[in-house]
């Protein structure tokens, strides 16, 4: 059976610690995670046919990715489906960028091919689910893994190609986690089983994303003073105006009832009065918060991913108050997961 788009990729769930060799079937592979956009490539299986791009969700965006589009058909055979990850590379600053891949995946017409040479887009291929009009869902990790390692040899496959770093090592995917992370674009492991399928929308592998601890300011809540459900954080810029950078994940009981224990109304001219928050990054949906007296500092566990200004596109997870420093000692806006009160 031929595949034709869309196909539902298979999906991660999250977790904290990476699974052990006995506990995925087959022994475990385990594969560096890459902050970008999941999509699939198509080749055509028939002269004629065109190159196919799919997101997550199923939308065909090929037409704003003209350059990967062409690479594609200088450079990949015809039957091909690839799973992978789609990246944009900021030329200028010489940097992945996660607001260039935005940018590009939202271009539209005539405005595609400007930005592509600006922020050339990269694919970071994983997976590979048909080979030659061959469709390989039923087999083994393991085998799609040998033969797209082979697909990359076989056709001398360079960028915009990259073959996904993998290794069945647990000490080398632990130093991954904990050192690769700090590579620009690389914000954690995925854990496969060598025996698994490819089974479409079930979330059969396992992600971790390196989280690291770190302040900011409590500048609002959602719930009330006394029982706040969840906080949303700030860090002060050059100019010393509160900026907002991000939310935490609702707070279980105990700690809803030692935050609430420190929240205090806020005075006249709160620095957020007017401010609407979105729920969660880059979506439309409002949360309605109530204001808080913005001197009170909370460590939070966070991952890497941080857009260019210094938001946190994930929610953050709340450790504890950090009554023993004040605003001032909070890394400023822009600095991301880096700790700095001590």
């Amino acid at each position: 059976m031929t595949l034709y788009p869309p196909v539902e990729p298979m999906l991660a769930q999250a977790a904290e610690a990476l699974p052990g060799p006995g506990v995925l079937a087959g022994g475990a592979a385990y594969e560096q995670k890459f902050d970008g956009h999941r999509a699939i490539l198509f080749t055509p299986a028939m002269p004629g046919g065109r190159v196919v791009v799919q997101t997550r969700r199923g939308s065909l965006v090929q037409d704003r990715f003209p350059d990967l589009v062409a690479a594609a058909e200088r450079q990949l055979p015809g039957g091909l489906v690839l799973d992978g990850e789609l990246l944009v590379w900021d030329a200028e600053a010489g940097r992945l960028s996660f607001e260039g891949l935005q940018r590009r995946a939202a271009a539209r017409g005539c405005t595609a091919p400007g930005l592509a040479a600006g922020w050339p887009a990269y694919f970071v291929a994983f997976d590979v689910l048909q080979l030659d009009g061959v469709e390989l869902l039923a087999r083994p990790y393991r085998e799609r893994r040998t033969l797209l390692e082979d697909l990359f040899t076989d056709h001398a496959l360079a960028a915009p190609w990259t073959l996904c770093p993998m290794t069945t090592d647990p000490a080398t995917a632990r130093e991954w986690l904990e050192s690769w992370t700090d590579v620009s674009g690389v914000e954690g492991v995925v854990a496969k089983g060598m025996n698994q399928p490819y089974r479409p929308s079930v979330r059969g592998w396992t992600k971790v994303r390196r989280r690291d601890t770190t302040e900011a300011i409590i500048g609002a809540i959602t719930g009330t003073l006394a029982r706040p459900q969840l906080l949303v954080l700030g860090r002060h810029d050059p100019a010393g105006r509160l900026r907002a950078v991000g939310r935490t994940v609702p707070l279980h009981p105990e700690q809803a009832r030692q935050v609430g224990e420190h929240l205090a109304a806020p005075g006249p001219g709160h620095p957020w009065e007017g401010v609407r928050f979105a729920s969660t990054w880059g979506s439309r949906d409002v949360l309605d918060v109530t204001l808080v007296r913005p001197d009170l500092v909370a460590e939070v566990s966070a991952d890497r991913a941080v857009d260019r200004g210094g938001v946190f596109r994930h929610p953050l997870r709340f450790q504890r108050l950090r009554v023993d420093v004040t605003a001032r000692d909070v890394p400023g806006f822009g600095a991301g997961a880096v700790a700095a009160a001590g």
